[in-house]
């Protein structure tokens, strides 16, 4: 009953879609906030708000590069099951 516990935080994680945006912009490499605002063309505060939720959740992580923070995903296996999701709800329309 733990894993189904672990996957439902891990779901409720993903749960938004710039969230999703995010981990998948991840799963192409490690980026700064700076890179994600300007791919996910959305405001920095915003940006920074998520990746505590997916940095509190256990998926993303931060480590210095210079004066910024480079953020990479804990584990591969979460860019895909994103990606998965993303093709599946795509299927139907």
């Amino acid at each position: 009953y733990d894993s189904y516990e672990g996957a439902g935080e891990l779901l409720r994680a993903l749960s938004a879609p710039i969230r999703l945006a995010i981990v998948t912009e991840l799963g192409q490499g490690e980026r700064c906030v700076h890179e994600l605002v300007e791919k996910l063309g959305a405001a920095q505060p915003l940006v920074s708000q998520h990746l505590r939720v997916l940095r509190g959740a256990g998926v993303v992580r931060g480590s210095r590069r210079g004066r910024e923070i480079a953020y990479a995903l804990v584990d591969e296996h979460v860019a895909h099951i994103v990606a998965d999701a993303v093709s599946h709800a795509g299927e139907g329309k």
